[in-house]
């Protein structure tokens, strides 16, 4: 196991997350190393580091990204379903009447966001 995957599963294991002046004790490795593999596992948006204190000493707060969960907001209109997702139908789009439904929902539903404006 890299010790990027290593230290990221570290971090993961720890609801409240890891102090980085422990990180590195834990991972058995030098604190400059441990810098830059965070700030590798930083710049890939995996993982946070804030400001804190543990026994009496200034460190960082290492805690995992979660992950965003899904929204299909854009697949629906009026509380229609996109048609188009998961169809078998061998159809045109252009005279499909289920995607024309659907399409008037969402053009109705811009019309009443910009009256609400």
């Amino acid at each position: 196991m890299e010790i990027e995957e290593k230290t990221l599963k570290l971090i993961g294991d720890s609801k409240e997350g890891v102090y980085q002046n422990e990180l590195w004790k834990l991972l058995d490795i030098d604190s400059r190393k441990c810098s830059r593999i965070l700030t590798k596992l930083m710049d890939a948006n995996l993982i946070t580091r804030e400001s804190a204190v543990n026994n009496g000493a200034r460190t960082y707060l290492i805690k995992v990204v979660a992950p965003e969960e899904e929204s299909f907001d854009l697949l629906l209109a009026g509380g229609l379903f996109s048609p188009c997702a998961g169809c078998r139908l061998a159809c045109q789009p252009e005279y499909c009447e289920l995607l024309s439904n659907w399409i008037h929902q969402l053009t109705l539903e811009d019309e009443q966001s910009e009256t609400e404006e």
